[in-house]
């Protein structure tokens, strides 16, 4: 479904709009492991050809974690940055009724930022961290591990879309069965993700987009033609990227690249994705 709504790279709008003073755990430092890269019965055999035991690396992976009051179990969001990294205000982050953790995909690696070309190794490297956060999450008593949705932001999104999608190998030593229950996906590069999806996800982008431009995303849905998962497309007509940072609140160039921050395309989007994710967390 394909919608057009009428009018950072980071989390600014939908953090002020869903925080509240219920959190009793609001920003705290946790430390996990990423999901190591599964490693294929070539490695395995030369390993013991060698006498040596073949196990997958991983690596120790940052975040931020804040929960609701009471005991739970509660539904949970892991959030993934975009290309400049997490903000400082995204670590005081709380959702409204669920658990959240930012997740850092940087900090432990050295990196300031990853905005001036994408590899598809950064982006394999981020899927990792992410389902070591979902494993991470599962197993925190208040949390229901069958109710855990990813959304991301920019490049994070990509990350997302990725996460959702069908995915043709067992790239990552994880369970077969473990997956996210929902993907949102602000201002992403659909083109990167799978055509058939095996969760359901919301995609938000601007018309103007001249970074992840609106027309690959809907070339991108009809090459999928409903197959999968169901995805609902809303391209904002009038806004660009990054059009829910209040950071961009003039509009700037980065990278060759416009960033304009729109009031209405935000809260609208805000509302959609609180629409989905109850929707989702509801079965």
């Amino acid at each position: 479904m394909v919608t057009r709504a009428k009018a950072c790279l980071g989390v600014a709008v939908f953090v002020a709009y869903l925080s509240t003073n219920a959190a009793t755990l609001a920003g705290e430092l946790v430390r996990f492991e990423s999901a190591p890269v599964h490693v294929g019965q070539l490695q395995q055999r030369l390993a013991r050809e060698r006498g040596e035991t073949s196990k997958a690396a991983s690596e120790t992976i940052e975040g931020y974690l804040s929960k609701p009051e009471g005991d739970g179990p509660f539904s949970a969001i892991v959030y993934l940055h975009g290309c400049d990294g997490l903000s400082e205000d995204a670590r005081t982050y709380n959702a409204r009724g669920y658990v959240s953790l930012m997740l850092d995909s940087f900090a432990t690696r050295g990196i300031k930022n990853a905005c001036t070309q994408v590899t598809p190794g950064l982006l394999l490297t981020r899927q990792g961290d992410a389902l070591g956060a979902l494993s991470y999450l599962s197993k925190l008593p208040f949390v229901d591990s069958q109710r855990i949705a990813v959304i991301g932001y920019s490049q994070g999104a990509m990350v997302a879309l990725q996460l959702a999608s069908n995915q043709q190998a067992e790239i990552f030593d994880v369970p077969r069965d473990r997956k996210f229950k929902a993907a949102v996906a602000y201002y992403p590069l659909c083109g990167v993700a799978s055509e058939e999806l095996i969760v359901p996800a919301l995609i938000m982008i601007g018309e103007l987009d001249d970074w992840t431009p609106a027309t690959d995303c809907e070339r991108w849905m009809k090459r999928r033609a409903d197959r999968g998962a169901p995805v609902k497309l809303i391209v904002y007509p009038g806004a660009y990227h990054a059009f829910n940072s209040p950071a961009f609140a003039d509009g700037r160039e980065y990278l060759g690249h416009w960033l304009k921050y729109d009031p209405t395309a935000a809260a609208q989007s805000v509302q959609e994705m609180r629409s989905f994710l109850a929707a989702q967390f509801s079965h």
